[in-house]
């Protein structure tokens, strides 16, 4: 469960000291912790920053908050952090550079145009948003991957998922968490567990039908043979 207090009392410290998106004055119904019209303000606050999450996902929501507000502050101190060099940065800045052919290379993964390109992509392809745009942008890519193929375009049948849907509420888990919502993610998680044995095990059979294709019909040079010692 999420203290709602600490999560009102925290929302509003981003806001007003590392977010700024609203100005003073219409702080007012975030600064009124106590309201019952708090929520409904909060949820017109995360629309106005066009966050991917609503307000009733509080966890989620709340990161998503904390991921804007540190690019931003590490925006607001660029230069700071720019200064600042590990072990070996500076003989490697030193170091003579080889101009990149990859024009992914010259990518700011973290722009804001970037990251307004993720979210309306993965709306397009009807992939949830997860309040880091990076993760949201690994399940888009694994979609494309398996489903956007060049074989699965040319034969989307092999794609579609035949026979009926998994019973779900009815699997055995095989133990309780207590939290009917941590069981079904727990069975999800098993499933794909399964699913990814089975790709492994599909894998090991193709490798050793392979092998056993190479070993299978030896073949003896009979010139090489000599008669006696």
């Amino acid at each position: 469960m999420v203290d709602q207090a600490q999560l009102r009392s925290v929302a509003l410290w981003l806001e007003e000291q590392k977010i700024r998106h609203l100005a003073a004055e219409a702080r007012g119904p975030l600064r009124q912790l106590d309201s019952d019209q708090w929520p409904a303000a909060y949820q017109q606050y995360l629309q106005q920053l066009a966050a991917p999450v609503s307000g009733e996902d509080a966890p989620g929501a709340l990161d998503w908050l904390l991921g804007r507000a540190v690019r931003l502050s590490y925006g607001d101190n660029l230069k700071k952090y720019q200064s600042v060099q590990g072990n070996g940065t500076a003989e490697r800045a030193n170091a003579p550079k080889v101009p990149s052919q990859n024009p992914l290379d010259n990518l700011d993964f973290n722009s804001a145009d970037f990251v307004s390109g993720v979210e309306r992509l993965a709306s397009i392809l009807d992939v949830p948003s997860h309040p880091d745009h990076l993760v949201t942008l690994e399940a888009v890519c694994s979609l494309v991957s398996e489903r956007l193929n060049s074989q699965a375009l040319a034969d989307p049948s092999q794609i579609v998922v035949k026979g009926t849907a998994f019973p779900l509420d009815e699997a055995d888990l095989g133990f309780d968490t207590g939290d009917p919502v941590l069981n079904r993610a727990a069975k999800v998680l098993r499933l794909l567990y399964i699913r990814d044995l089975r790709q492994l095990q599909t894998a090991i059979n193709e490798i050793l039908v392979a092998v056993q294709n190479l070993i299978a019909d030896p073949r003896t040079d009979t010139r090489l043979g000599k008669v006696g010692r």
